[in-house]
């Protein structure tokens, strides 16, 4: 009886054993996420940690504890143990392992060393060979392009500092030899300018953007500032002076595996831009570059004069300088592209489009039919003088850019303007004839006794004509019977302040010592800001208002309404819906926002659906 209870424990205890403990091999329920972390996780992603591939091939190497021990050690083992060919899980581990050693130790020149095992794991002896032996779905053809793309921009920035990086030609020191660069960026010509201070724009966080976008592809992305002109171009005078130009630095190397066993590397370093030099061929094959458009434009915009405009530009009406700063270009014109022309409104600047900018330039059906024109003025100005303005100054750019008229796609410009800017926009579609003139004279122009100066400006204010090349205008939360703030007595005040242009001072006194034969204005008034000619009583508004957009010129209207209830009877906090709404259009929409629906996405995508339409119709 004892023998059988003795062994009865037993069983039962073993078989409690066998349940309780894990077998050697097996599985644990595991969270998905986690496990996606471990199979996809690389040192781009982890400081510490290395990726599946990595670790696999250093373990069938038996090299686990020895890289532990002594890393760079290992390092060298590995590099003088690669094959003439082939050997692509060693150069993908060693791209890794020395990517993590410049992590760990600051050193520049392991991340050289990465970027260049990166390049012969991608490209191969002759570009070739190792691509054509990788899947196309090996996620390790991702995290190469990246640990080349950062490995560069790490290695070639100057010792002890950061976020700038040296494209010169030099020596630079490997773990295994040394890096001979020759390079050709200084040679690089951006519309007419050099280009200098390059900046990794991949060690900034973009903030005040709904998105980044980056196009992927090989190369260091870079934001290089504006230096000197060395070729003067129509273009290349309208570039804004503080723009970040992205571009991709690209080291190549010839039989880099050659090399590589060689200990001694030589390269050549390129430059690339979208704009000047879009196009990468290694070895016969087109590769894409790597761009970063969307931090270029927010390492621009970081602490720029821009952002103070828009209330200095209203207050101050001689606060802007030089014609040639108008209308600012963020590329060279190529021919082909069809302008739109960004025009801001009231207490405004051209950084309120940002948020357009960002989605437009980076939508590949929209960058590459248009390119961006940004038109500044001084917003507090009365409307007539700053539209008279923008007539001139397109004038003038398109018969700069296109002397013989031989690019059709000059002829179809769009024009985009937001609140007062829609004001001044329509003002470009419009047979004026005499009627804003006869609202001030009582004579015809030219029997008025003037000088050249203060007629040229009358003449520029008071007259318009549709121009030519404008085929289509769209506005945005567009006052076209008036901003009810302007009716305030409060915005009466505040155009007190405004401090209106020499020429314009000089203008009203001409007029008023004309004497009341000729105009209606008998004494030393002040002459009407751009407040004074948004409210609904406003002359040359209600004036405008009445006049039609000429035949031929396509528009659409985005309206912004705020709050619930019928949207008919809403506004967006400065213009209401009845004030923006305008007959004829091609279209209408509104959009729940407040004044500044170009912020919006839904106003954006809807300038982009008008914009693509706008593209595909036969002029």
């Amino acid at each position: 009886m004892r023998r059988w209870a003795w062994w009865t424990t037993f069983a039962v205890l073993a078989a409690s054993l066998a349940t309780a403990c894990a077998t050697p091999v097996g599985v644990d329920l595991a969270n998905p996420r986690e496990v996606q972390r471990e199979l996809t996780e690389s040192v781009l992603s982890s400081p510490d940690r290395f990726s599946a591939p990595t670790r696999e091939f250093l373990t069938r190497m038996s090299l686990v504890q020895r890289w532990k021990d002594a890393p760079d050690e290992t390092l060298l083992e590995l590099h003088r143990g690669l094959a003439p060919t082939g050997d692509l899980d060693r150069l993908y581990a060693l791209a890794e392992l020395s990517f993590l050693r410049a992590d760990q130790e600051k050193d520049r020149a392991h991340a050289l060393a990465a970027a260049l095992y990166a390049y012969a794991f991608l490209f191969g002896k002759n570009g070739n060979e190792a691509r054509h032996e990788l899947d196309p779905f090996d996620p390790r053809i991702q995290v190469a392009r990246n640990l080349y793309n950062r490995g560069l921009t790490v290695g070639l920035e100057p010792p002890g500092q950061r976020l700038v990086v040296d494209l010169s030609s030099r020596r630079l020191a490997l773990p295994f030899g040394t890096l001979d660069v020759t390079s050709s960026a200084p040679d690089f010509v951006w519309a007419g300018w050099s280009l200098t201070d390059f900046a990794p724009v991949a060690d900034y966080r973009v903030r005040g953007l709904d998105n980044r976008y980056r196009k992927a592809g090989i190369g260091a992305p870079l934001a290089a500032h504006l230096g000197e002109e060395v070729h003067p171009t129509p273009e290349g005078a309208l570039v804004a002076k503080r723009l970040r130009v992205p571009v991709t630095a690209f080291l190549r190397v010839d039989d880099v595996r050659a090399q590589l066993a060689s200990g001694h590397v030589a390269g050549k370093l390129d430059l690339y831009s979208e704009d000047v030099r879009p196009d990468l061929v290694v070895d016969g094959d087109d590769v894409p570059i790597e761009l970063e458009k969307s931090s270029s434009l927010a390492y621009m915009l970081e602490g720029a004069p821009v952002w103070d405009f828009g209330l200095m530009g209203f207050r101050l009406g001689d606060y802007l300088p030089g014609q040639a700063e108008r209308l600012v270009l963020l590329h060279p014109h190529q021919p082909g592209r069809i302008p739109l022309v960004l025009v801001h409104g009231t207490f405004s600047s051209p950084a309120t489009w940002a948020q357009m900018v960002n989605e437009l330039e980076n939508d590949p059906e929209i960058s590459k039919r248009y390119e961006i024109w940004l038109f500044i003025y001084n917003s507090g100005n009365p409307i007539p003088y700053s539209a008279g303005l923008l007539a001139q100054t397109l004038k003038d750019v398109v018969q700069s850019l296109d002397p013989q008229g031989t690019d059709p796609a000059l002829q179809r410009m769009v024009i985009v303007g937001h609140s007062q800017g829609g004001l001044l926009t329509k003002l470009m579609t419009v047979h004026s004839g005499d009627a804003f003139w006869n609202r001030i004279a009582r004579k015809p122009i030219d029997q008025v006794d003037l000088d050249p100066d203060t007629r040229a400006l009358l003449q520029r204010s008071m007259f318009y004509e549709p121009l030519p090349f404008v085929k289509r205008v769209i506005f945005l939360s567009t006052p076209h019977h008036g901003s009810y703030l302007s009716d305030f007595r409060v915005t009466s005040l505040i155009s007190r302040l405004v401090q209106l242009p020499a020429r314009i001072t000089k203008l009203t006194y001409d007029l008023a010592t004309k004497g009341s034969e000729e105009f209606y204005l008998t004494s030393l008034d002040r002459m009407p800001t751009s407040l004074d000619n948004m409210s609904s009583r406003n002359r040359a508004l209600t004036t405008l208002a009445a006049l039609p957009i000429a035949p031929g010129i396509r528009y659409n209207s985005i309206i912004a309404v705020s709050g619930d209830g019928p949207y008919e009877d809403g506004g967006d906090g400065v213009v209401k819906y009845q004030s923006a709404h305008i007959e004829g259009a091609e279209s209408e929409k509104v959009v729940k926002s407040g004044h500044s629906v170009q912020m919006t996405q839904e106003g954006i995508q809807e300038v982009r659906r008008i914009l693509i339409e706008h593209a595909e119709k036969a002029p």
